[in-house]
């Protein structure tokens, strides 16, 4: 009774005209960056934070925390109509919405990641409300085995995701792991295949290699193929109606949802783990659990709904460590943190205690932002979706122009543009091979935090791999990951044995 006397007050705070405008320009704010290609919200986040100087502490929180979650749904659309992520956490949306796009189904494709992304989060709003302070408690005791054995279940879902050729796409993963150990070695502090180059210093962006392999590839391909723009959209195909899922897709999609969902929240939790890991996991979850998994990869409408609902559930769960413990869980509320420190707000325990109308009105604004999200699907999408008639040289350039300049803006250097354009050549001959790229993209992603892990879990143990196994937490993932390995190999042994019985 007390939680919903609260939510009320929050509600009644950010229904302030103020701090309304605030949502929506938050909200739509974060949309447009998360469809800028390589800006993210953790940079947009820090581009707009000047906004909130001098402003009440309230109406500043919750317009960053509606850019935060509207480039969530944002990096979907870019995702979604030309192949090329507004931001790491859409990768996986590339996988089965552009193939959506190609088919004509522009609109379900787009309306099931706004509807998919708005359930997430308003589910994970609830879910922070009631549990938040002992999920927390929880997190904190994540230490590097447990993140270690986090990063063998993401690698799991490898499997998923090799295509036709199998061996294909475990040399891609491979390739993404080599790539993952450049840079600095955290441990001993000596440079890893940095060739004497300062800018490698920092290891390879993820961001870079993604609008390399999945935008600048697709482009170069269309440009071989000397496509006039196979894609072209029709006026009854923007209607609003083809905006909303049918009742098929619902069914496709619903229980992948409600995992995508969950699984975004407990990872969101975790410090470092954050919404990009989330999606891929939830894609992989989503292709082992269809009762369609051919589909995936050629237009499968759960194949967006899963990772889209991690992501923005994600972005959610990353609130609880940062409100409750003070601890930021990403970049992006590394930023959020900064700012509430400007604001006064000390992150933490006593947080919810000594300013109960800044919190309840944060999480107000979180339920109306989501709405706001709908909203601004339903107005703005049949305008997005009118970039597909632009001509495809034309439309190239474009793109071309967002993912060199977003390519610029990571670090404000030319070597990150060169570098792009290099990954955009090898996209190209991967695509050519039929090499897949999501494994290579996954293995970046996994790959650092992974070996960071394993060397600090050695270290603690001196040396023991049986640490994995003896903690509770690591050993029961641990597990579940080697089923997941095992799994498949079992299931066609089993199909081997019954043609043999039967003879």
């Amino acid at each position: 009774m007390e939680t919903m006397q609260n939510l009320l007050m929050g509600l009644s705070v950010a229904l302030e005209p103020l701090n309304l405008l605030y949502v929506l320009f938050g909200v739509i704010s974060g949309v447009i960056i998360g469809a800028l290609p390589g800006l993210g919200p953790s940079a947009g986040l820090a581009i707009l934070l000047p906004l909130t100087f001098g402003v009440d502490p309230i109406a500043g929180i919750i317009l960053l925390a509606g850019i935060y979650y509207g480039a969530m749904y944002g990096g979907a659309i870019t995702s979604i109509l030309i192949n090329t992520p507004g931001d790491p956490a859409s990768v996986m949306t590339t996988m089965d919405g552009y193939p959506m796009t190609q088919a004509g189904r522009t609109g379900a494709a787009m309306g099931m990641a706004a509807f998919a992304s708005f359930i997430g989060g308003t589910v994970c709003v609830i879910a922070f409300m009631y549990m938040a302070p002992a999920l927390a408690r929880v997190a904190v005791s994540f230490g590097p085995p447990e993140y270690f054995a986090l990063m063998v279940l993401g690698l799991t879902t490898l499997a998923g995701m090799t295509g036709k050729y199998p061996l294909k796409g475990y040399l891609s993963a491979v390739f993404g792991l080599f790539l993952a150990i450049v840079g600095l070695d955290l441990v001993t502090g000596l440079p890893r295949f940095t060739f004497g180059s300062l800018e490698l210093y920092d290891g390879v962006d993820f961001i870079i290699v993604a609008m390399g392999t999945f935008g600048i590839a697709e482009i170069l391909v269309a440009a071989e193929e000397k496509a006039s723009n196979k894609i072209k959209t029709k006026r009854e195909d923007l209607a609003w109606r083809k905006l909303f899922p049918t009742v098929q897709d619902w069914i496709n999609s619903g229980w992948h949802i409600v995992r995508g969902t969950i699984i975004g929240f407990v990872i969101g939790i975790l410090p470092g783990a954050g919404a990009t890991i989330a999606s891929f996991i939830s894609y992989g979850v989503a292709k082992r659990t269809s009762k369609r998994p051919e589909m995936f990869g050629k237009g499968a409408i759960e194949g967006v709904a899963a990772p889209e609902s991690a992501n923005n559930s994600a972005a959610m769960g990353a609130m609880v460590p940062l409100l409750t413990l003070g601890v930021p869980g990403s970049a992006s509320t590394a930023v959020m943190m900064g700012a509430l420190m400007m604001f006064g707000m000390r992150p933490g325990p006593l947080l919810f205690e000594e300013n109960p109308e800044f919190v309840w009105g944060l999480i107000g604004s979180m339920y109306l932002g989501n709405i706001v999200l709908i909203l601004t699907m339903l107005v703005a999408v049949p305008i997005f979706v009118r970039i597909l008639d632009v001509p495809s040289a034309l439309l190239n350039a474009i793109v071309m122009a967002f993912i060199l300049v977003g390519a610029y803006s990571i670090n404000n250097s030319m070597f990150d543009v060169v570098f792009t354009i290099a990954f955009g050549f090898i996209g190209y001959f991967m695509k050519k091979m039929q090499i897949p790229a999501p494994p290579l993209v996954l293995a970046l992603v996994l790959g650092n935090l992974m070996e960071n892990s394993l060397r600090q879990s050695l270290i603690i143990s001196d040396g023991s791999p049986l640490i994995f196994f003896t903690r509770p937490i690591s050993g029961v993932i641990m597990w579940v990951a080697i089923i997941l390995i095992f799994w498949p190999i079992v299931k066609s042994l089993r199909k081997m044995k019954k043609p043999a019985a039967s003879v």
